[in-house]
């Protein structure tokens, strides 16, 4: 690069128009989003979003990459060589759960994507969705050899547990209209928590169940 010209970088400029696009999308989708208002919200300017997203989409695609990195993270995170396959499931539910609890944009950006079924959703099946689904479902395989969760369908168990955490932030603003309560509160995210928590013990504990 020439003396005196040097390319100016501002990561708390990205992160700003990051986290300004991931509200916009998940309230107003790809196509009802906005760049300029987006930018407005980062407190910059269309030409520093292109500047660091390229487009639109790219921009899209850079929200849903960073919020699986963090879902990585926290799911699946170090391997807890030291637990049980029991230990590790819970683990691994309480990783989910409390993602979602502090991405609530998290449920909406992928239901719109899923409703769409377009060829876009299968780099978030193939890359994220399909590994984390597998990894639980071997967790829950390995309890069952072990003799800690009785016999059941490893896939079942799986889709059925991410189906209750989801479900609950997804269907939240709703239900808290429903029930006359804020269901998003920390109390009673944590209620829910203990409840999703005690559901799975009970339901797969060969010892709980009673069955052999």
């Amino acid at each position: 690069m020439p003396r005196g010209r040097r390319k100016v970088e501002d990561p708390a400029t990205a992160r700003r128009i990051l986290a300004a696009a991931e509200q916009h999308f998940a309230a107003r989708g790809l196509a009802g989003a906005r760049t300029e208002e987006i930018a407005a919200a980062a407190h910059a300017n269309k030409a520093m979003l292109y500047y660091y997203y390229g487009n639109k989409r790219s921009l899209h695609r850079a929200v849903l990459e960073n919020l699986f990195r963090q879902l990585r993270v926290r799911v699946l995170g170090s391997p807890g060589k030291d637990l049980s396959a029991r230990e590790q499931f819970f683990r691994y539910v309480i990783g989910y759960f409390e993602f979602l609890a502090t991405h609530p944009n998290y449920p909406r950006l992928v239901q719109r994507e899923a409703m769409e079924a377009s060829a876009k959703f299968d780099w978030m099946v193939r890359e994220h969705f399909r590994p984390l689904h597998r990894q639980l479902a071997i967790a829950v395989e390995k309890a069952v050899e072990a003799g800690e969760f009785r016999q059941v369908d490893p896939d079942q168990i799986v889709f059925v547990t991410l189906g209750m955490v989801t479900s609950y932030f997804a269907a939240a603003p709703i239900m808290s209209r429903v029930m006359g309560r804020d269901l998003l509160s920390a109390a009673a995210v944590e209620e829910r928590k203990r409840a999703v928590l005690d559901f799975l013990d009970h339901g797969l504990s060969r010892e709980r169940s009673g069955r052999r």
